[in-house]
């Protein structure tokens, strides 16, 4: 056999052919991976293709097959359920769809088609971008006039670099407004803004844009500068709030305690007087008409007792003959009708409810004299 022929027969059972492509897509998109191939035509020889991924040079992954007139995309726990033919993979289009893309679907795509000893084979680039995740806006420091103030963003993922923008919004049109002149950006950190020195103009909205090549988010915060006065004056009003409740508290406390004593010192005096004791029984002795006799009868007090009972038989002789209109019987009478007459119970909290004043009466009067 020539060798043309030989290089014949080796062109025919040998066909080759190779594409070079790369796709960028966004995470939670879907795409289209192209794989042609022209095997198809030939009745002889069964068809196999076969779609590999390279994560590196050591670590490989089969994503999908079809091999003995089946089709495996169950192959890959990570991309189970999102991978598939897009055509009839037959007749020459064995293109690779993958829905809803994460980050670990990056990566070098390899398909490989062969039938009757003939191979083809597509390369493909697939890099996967995550736009930043909405960003956390917060401020560090003190909003009083005079003070700074700083502001910070930042997103915790996506795909880098991401670059942050900080900007003043309108309330009114909610239109984007440059930063007050004494603003101050970072540059080694994008996210973070210092307002010095803030006035009243540096009250507002305030918003933050995180951007990468797959997209933006943001976040807003609220700036309100508060003046000097105005803190002591809320300080002053909070402490003299404080101070009104303690003195009301203390105003009620007393109150009480006086209404519990009246209440107490009440309810324990009917206990201290007894309202049905018996009178002391006194032998009366009337003062004679003239001032010598009023006088002995004051010092008899100092002499024996048979003195004392002379001088009161002398008294009464002296006391009848003075008052003729009142006879010994009448008098007698009437000093029976005392000493026959029990002493009548008085009702101590009907005297109180008529307004009664408690008053101590002694038990001997200056005018008479017990014996």
């Amino acid at each position: 056999m020539s060798a043309l022929s030989i290089l014949f027969l080796a062109s025919c059972s040998v066909w080759l052919a190779e594409a070079q492509t790369e796709f960028k897509r966004v995470a939670e998109e879907n795409v289209t991976l192209p794989c042609h191939h022209h095997l198809g035509l030939l009745e002889q020889g069964s068809l196999d293709i076969e779609w590999l991924l390279h994560i590196s040079e050591t670590v490989q992954k089969v994503v999908i097959t079809y091999s003995g007139g089946r089709v495996y995309d169950d192959l890959n726990e990570e991309q189970k359920g999102r991978v598939s033919f897009t055509s009839n993979f037959r007749a020459g289009d064995a293109s690779l769809q993958i829905i809803s893309l994460q980050s670990s679907d990056a990566g070098n795509y390899i398909c490989k088609v062969k039938k009757a000893g003939q191979y083809e084979w597509v390369r493909i680039t697939l890099k996967v971008v995550e736009k930043p995740s909405k960003p956390k806006c917060w401020l560090e420091g003190e909003m009083s006039e005079g003070k700074d103030l700083s502001l910070q963003c930042r997103s915790s993922s996506g795909t880098a670099p991401i670059s942050y923008r900080w900007q003043r919004i309108n309330e009114e049109d909610e239109r984007a407004e440059h930063l007050p002149p004494t603003s101050r950006v970072n540059i080694s950190n994008p996210g973070q803004v210092l307002l010095k020195n803030l006035t009243q103009m540096s009250t507002g909205l305030y918003q933050c844009i995180a951007t990468n090549e797959a997209g933006q988010e943001s976040c807003v915060v609220q700036v309100t500068v508060q003046h000097a006065q105005n803190i002591g004056m809320i300080a002053g009003a909070v402490c003299g709030v404080v101070v009104g409740l303690a003195l009301l508290f203390l105003v009620v406390r007393l109150t009480i305690r006086r209404k519990e004593k009246k209440r107490y010192e009440e309810e324990e005096a009917p206990n201290e007087i007894r309202e049905d004791a018996e009178a002391p029984k006194a032998h009366l002795v009337k003062p004679s008409s003239s001032s010598s006799g009023s006088r002995s009868s004051r010092s008899g007090s100092s002499s024996t007792r048979s003195t004392a009972n002379s001088a009161s038989r002398s008294q009464r002789t002296l006391s009848t003959e003075a008052t003729p209109h009142l006879t010994p019987p009448q008098y007698s009478q009437r000093e029976t009708e005392g000493k026959g007459t029990e002493p009548r119970k008085v009702d101590y909290a009907n005297l109180v409810k008529m307004g009664a004043t408690q008053v101590m009466v002694p038990a001997q009067s200056r005018a008479f004299q017990t014996v």
